[in-house]
């Protein structure tokens, strides 16, 4: 394996760690994410895919999975675990999909992460038809995790959704994380 793959290797073995699956709440956040929806919830958009964990628990409840990501490395790995999935390379900020294509677009641990966190979500609620979700990092000092200054205070989301032209923002704890729920 040369040190480009092991690299590559690392840092999907990394986001895939049993630890880090335990402190996602997997199936809790996947829950939250599709309740009061029933069935009409069926087309999901997961922005920055990273190694593919939500896309494969999305697509492990029936639902049709789509990705995207910056990183072609990433996408090349997320293949590996979801197969069925239509994984693309492209920015939170630009998604590459027409007005209301899927029913619910997730962001999972990446608002943070994005240059431009409204156009982020004004895209984000362009491609939903029905709801928007966002897991992200509490704002508090924690061991693991970005520090401080690169969490969002929930205040800060709320103006973020509602200059996106997100409404009925719900914030659900979690043990570790914090999902965001709006509706068109």
């Amino acid at each position: 394996m040369s040190e480009h793959e092991n690299k590559k290797f690392t840092n999907v073995e990394r986001l895939r760690s049993p630890e880090r699956l335990g402190r996602l709440d997997l199936e809790r956040v996947i829950e939250l994410c599709l309740a009061g929806e029933g069935d009409k919830l069926q087309k999901v958009l997961d922005v920055g895919t990273g190694s593919a964990v939500f896309a494969e628990a999305f697509a492990n409840k029936g639902l049709e999975v789509t990705g995207v990501d910056e990183n072609p490395e990433m996408l090349e790995a997320a293949l590996r675990f979801v197969p069925q999935a239509d994984l693309r390379q492209a920015s939170a900020e630009a998604l590459p999909f027409s007005e209301g294509e899927f029913d619910l677009v997730f962001l999972g641990m990446v608002l943070h992460e994005v240059d431009d966190p409204v156009k982020t979500l004004e895209e984000a609620r362009r491609v939903a038809k029905t709801r928007v979700a966002v897991l992200e990092w509490p704002y508090r000092e924690e061991e693991m995790g970005p520090p401080l200054a690169h969490r969002l205070k929930p205040e800060t989301v709320a103006e973020l959704a509602r200059q996106a032209g997100l409404s009925r923002l719900e914030t659900l704890p979690l043990s570790h994380l914090v999902l965001y729920r709006m509706e068109q």
